[in-house]
């Protein structure tokens, strides 16, 4: 498949479905300064040979279609162009992509789950999903990853006219494992889209989640949640490509680290075209630093190019739990560490009421606690 579609954006002014289209990163390009390229396993510098395997199986009611599809599938690759040399890599590697389809007008009765297991991190594995959702079509799919793995790949989301869909991505992988991966979400008329994603596990995790608008009245929503222990590096860089009228879009990413040199990234960028009167956008991140030797980097970039909006602002805050909480909670009897639990659940539990099955939401409180029992 050839370049056929425009770059997302000028902050990522480069697509291509060709891995030499890219240069081997350095660590010195923008996108990639805060990633430690020596722990990838040689997933970006073409290294790692596609000879491992993470097993995918999953649950769907019977009104949602999932497939098993080669290379040759005309759906896939469809919406999103890789943006980097590791996406580029995982599109020109996989064989076998997994479809799942929502047909027209149809409510999903269950969530779609999608387990994704891997078997060692010795051998690199790679990987492509899309996920449809016809006009009007309304779903919940649940991507949840595990086991030992040195993996890369790309996810698409194509939303339909009115359609709304729901995504929770789970990186509960082991201890060893490494994840990069690239979510791409396309966004038709007065369609909704809302994702979180929960990053606990794994040695390295680097997620890039995109959206683009095809058409006006599209909503998106990007929750984010992670816990980075000792030596844990987590990393999510986000674009949202404004480039039509009157869409919005809502960003709120949450963290916590521990342990020395566990290292946090959030970049958030969006982009609100010229053509993109009235966008409505708004981008947050926050960050609890809980012991010394650990490091944060959060980003907010905004590149407006209309002054035709109804608003568009970012936050970000990083720093250490705030003594006059911990003193009121003292006050009353509570020991200081049950205290500063108590203040961590609170701050990342603000988000878990976006997570809309009840079992997944009850299962990250669940590992938030383990976090916190360290």
């Amino acid at each position: 498949m050839g370049l056929d579609t425009k770059p997302l954006s000028t902050l990522h002014d480069h697509a291509s479905y060709e891995v030499t289209d890219f240069t081997v990163p350095t660590g010195r390009e923008e996108n990639w300064r805060f990633t430690p390229l020596r722990r990838l396993r040689g997933l970006h510098d073409g290294s790692a040979l596609p000879d491992g395997k993470v097993l995918v199986d999953f649950e769907a009611p019977a009104e949602v279609v999932v497939e098993t599809v080669g290379r040759g599938d005309a759906r896939v690759g469809r919406a999103y162009v890789p943006s980097d040399r590791v996406s580029a890599q995982a599109y020109a590697s996989y064989t076998q992509a997994t479809v799942i389809t929502v047909p027209k007008e149809v409510v999903a009765s269950a969530p779609v789950i999608v387990r994704l297991r891997g078997e060692d991190v010795t051998h690199a594995a790679y990987g492509h999903t899309t996920i449809i959702a016809e006009p009007f079509a309304q779903a919940t799919v649940v991507l949840d990853h595990g086991g030992s793995a040195t993996y890369a790949d790309n996810v698409e989301f194509i939303v339909g006219d009115s359609a709304s869909l729901h995504v929770i991505s789970l990186q509960n992988w082991a201890p060893d494992a490494v994840h990069l991966a690239h979510h791409h979400a396309r966004l038709a008329k007065d369609a909704t889209f809302t994702s979180f994603t929960v990053s606990l596990g794994g040695n390295l995790v680097r997620i890039v989640p995109s959206v683009t608008y095809t058409a006006q009245g599209g909503d998106a929503a990007l929750y984010g949640l992670y816990f980075a222990d000792a030596g844990q590096h987590l990393e999510h860089r986000l674009l949202v490509d404004h480039s039509v009228p009157n869409c919005r879009s809502r960003v709120d990413y949450r963290g916590a680290l521990q342990g020395e040199n566990a290292h946090a990234i959030w970049i958030g960028d969006v982009i609100i075209r010229a053509a993109a009167e009235g966008t409505d956008t708004y981008e947050l991140n926050r960050n609890l630093v809980l012991t010394d030797g650990t490091r944060v980097d959060s980003v907010p970039n905004l590149e407006i190019l209309t002054g035709e909006i109804q608003g568009a602002g970012h936050a970000s805050a990083s720093g250490r739990i705030d003594d006059q909480y911990l003193f009121y909670l003292q006050a009353r009897g509570i020991p200081a560490d049950e205290a500063k639990r108590m203040v961590v659940r609170g701050f990342l539990g603000q988000l878990l009421d976006h997570i809309t099955v009840p079992e997944i939401r009850e299962g990250v409180q669940a590992a938030i606690d383990v976090e916190l029992a360290v």
